[in-house]
């Protein structure tokens, strides 16, 4: 048994206007509360942090914030070195006798600057730059010298268009990059977006940097900085 809804014509008449109406101010509604919800989703998504990005400072490119040793690690020390996998462990540079020299993974001092190797003869990869091998620069910075002996990028300056450059990865891989080009700096206005870029975008770059020019008056830092752009080529 069911009951069944009558509606006599008079009154059926004024529920079908009732019924447009409600479904004209339903209509407004639903579609008010739709552009309330698409202003507020925007709103929600800008106010989301964006994620962290590594800043260097565009006046201090680099920054001793200490004297380098100048003792040599030993060769047990250098034999022994281990990384991840993908980080560059070695650096060779045969043309001014680089040979299997530490890569040390280095980040950002507070100043904004990139950090430097605590040794002359070690090298310091920064973190923020690409690992070898993937698309974009890898950084690596080593010191001319320190004021008793002459450091690991010390004839940096001496490197030639097409001078061969070997990374050894942390799961002794090795990979070859040559020489493109170099320039200097001054040492408060490198350009590190240009630092931190590929000579070449469409392969992999390896980009070193070291002091050069002269000292200060009164300080212990060189007035310039040497980049060498490089590019990695097939064994």
């Amino acid at each position: 048994m069911y009951i069944e809804c009558v509606i006599l014509p008079h009154i059926k008449h004024r529920y079908g206007l009732l019924r447009t109406f409600l479904l004209q101010r339903g209509g407004y509604l639903l579609l008010g509360i739709g552009i309330i919800l698409l202003g507020l989703s925007f709103y929600l998504y800008e106010q989301q942090p964006s994620p962290p990005t590594a800043h260097v400072s565009e006046s201090k490119s680099v920054q001793v914030a200490k004297a380098p040793s100048s003792n040599k690690p030993s060769t047990a020390k250098v034999n022994s070195y281990t990384v991840p996998a993908a980080w560059p462990k070695y650096i060779s540079i045969p043309s001014i006798g680089v040979n299997n020299t530490m890569v040390i993974g280095l980040g950002l001092l507070k100043s904004g600057a990139i950090a430097t190797p605590d040794n002359i003869y070690e090298t310091g990869w920064y973190k923020g730059s690409s690992l070898p091998g993937k698309p974009g620069a890898m950084f690596i910075f080593g010191h001319v010298s320190s004021w008793t002996a002459d450091g690991v990028f010390y004839n940096l300056k001496r490197l030639m268009s097409g001078d061969t450059i070997m990374i050894t990865k942390g799961d002794n891989t090795i990979l070859h990059y040559v020489v493109v080009s170099s320039k200097i700096y001054p040492h408060n206005a490198v350009n590190m977006s240009q630092v931190l870029a590929p000579i070449d975008p469409k392969v992999p770059g390896l980009n070193l940097m070291t002091c050069t020019g002269r000292v200060i008056p009164g300080t212990s830092e060189f007035n310039e900085r040497l980049v060498v752009f490089t590019k990695q080529v097939s064994a």
